[in-house]
């Protein structure tokens, strides 16, 4: 009777499609078959052990590991210093150009400027700049997307940053790195509008940034030469001297003979 009730049931699990054939009372549980293929060489043994290894949670080695950056020598590789790092770094940051005029101090304003979106402004304590030129090189071109650039020199102590070096950016053109290295190009860090040029003794400003409210002013700030006029894009038809190259020590192409203003070619 047990026989013919098997036969029964593995006929029916055959039309149904099933891959055992054999009554589930008659199939091997699953903790036995486990344990079966576990035991039954180094074959399986060695599918187990992988099968382990699979399951764990991978670590790279220490080397590979991402280790969190310090934040001191982030800045000190932004800015460029070296040495004692934190300390090289503040030092530039208190001194002039960026070193910040309290109002218990003398900083008699004679201009007032701010970039584009009003982020950045700075104080100017000195009316008349010590000389001012359009620059024709191919970076100023470049950097400017301009023709040419026009530039006012002064020096780092005349000029008063409200907010110091917050809100500024640095460009090494040189290097093409964004790092605070001498001489280096300033601009605002958000509306990315040019600032100024720093040297290792003056900046060279851009007028176009500074509010002349006097035809005193306008006529203070006019340029007195080209420079790098070989390099021109556009011909500019005045009488101002025309430096092949930099002022004073490369060929006058053009223009008048350069005069003195100020102490001043």
């Amino acid at each position: 009777m047990r026989r013919a009730s098997e036969s029964l049931h593995v006929q029916h699990r055959s039309l149904l499609g099933c891959k055992h054939s054999r009554p589930r009372h008659l199939l091997p549980s699953a903790s036995n078959f486990i344990r079966s293929r576990t035991t039954s060489g180094s074959g399986s043994r060695s599918i187990a052990a992988r099968h382990t290894a699979l399951s764990r949670p991978s670590r790279l080695p220490t080397s590979q590991t991402r280790q969190p950056l310090n934040r001191m020598e982030d800045t000190r590789n932004l800015h460029g210093s070296s040495g004692t790092g934190a300390q090289r770094s503040e030092e530039w940051q208190s001194q002039a150009p960026y070193r910040v005029h309290g109002q218990q101090e003398e900083f008699d304003v004679k201009h007032e400027a701010s970039c584009h979106c009003g982020r950045v402004q700075y104080q100017l304590k000195r009316a008349v700049p010590l000389d001012s030129k359009f620059c024709h090189c191919v970076e100023c071109q470049v950097q400017h997307g301009a023709p040419f650039q026009w530039a006012a020199i002064f020096h780092k102590e005349d000029i008063n940053f409200t907010r110091g070096h917050e809100g500024l950016e640095w460009y090494d053109s040189a290097k093409r790195e964004a790092r605070h290295t001498l001489p280096c190009k300033v601009r605002c860090a958000y509306c990315k509008t040019p600032i100024m040029d720093e040297g290792r003794r003056m900046i060279l400003l851009f007028p176009t940034l500074i509010s002349l409210k006097s035809e005193q002013a306008r006529r203070d700030f006019r340029p007195r030469m080209h420079m790098f006029y070989s390099q021109r894009v556009v011909d500019i038809d005045d009488d101002l001297p025309k430096w092949s190259g930099m002022a004073k020590s490369s060929e006058l192409i053009g223009g008048s003979e350069p005069k003195e203003v100020d102490g001043n070619l």
